[in-house]
């Protein structure tokens, strides 16, 4: 992870509203549940891919170049599009991955990765 998930103090102040995580241009971007797509297209002049998903929670993906349009429905694990370079100042080529349960509610999208499971093997 190159930066942290850290919500803003007021709705329209200063934050980082999803989490960046490392990957090599052209990686694969994958949908994390099941949904609709609800955007594919420039915001800001960068590619974003948009699902809304049944529990009302809301991913978005950027900068990925789509390889879905709005209306479509993906399955878990899908993918949605490419990784593009350009997101950080600092030139690291990184996702940003966010979600939100309303308009101005950012919520950190690592809570909805299944924590792994942990098993202890014995020593004998």
């Amino acid at each position: 992870m190159v930066e942290d998930f850290d919500p803003p103090a007021v709705v329209w102040g200063r934050g980082h509203r999803g989490v960046d995580l490392a990957a090599a241009e052209g990686t694969q971007i994958r949908s994390a549940a099941a949904g609709t797509v609800a955007f594919a297209g420039m915001v800001a002049g960068r590619p974003v891919v948009s699902v809304d998903h049944a529990d009302g929670i809301r991913t978005t993906y950027e900068p990925v170049e789509p390889t879905v349009s709005a209306g479509d429905t993906v399955g878990a694990g899908q993918v949605i599009g490419t990784l593009l370079p350009g997101h950080r100042s600092d030139g690291v080529c990184a996702l940003h991955w966010g979600a939100r349960t309303g308009p101005k509610t950012y919520i950190n999208p690592l809570r909805l990765l299944q924590p792994a499971v942990i098993r202890l093997k014995p020593l004998h």
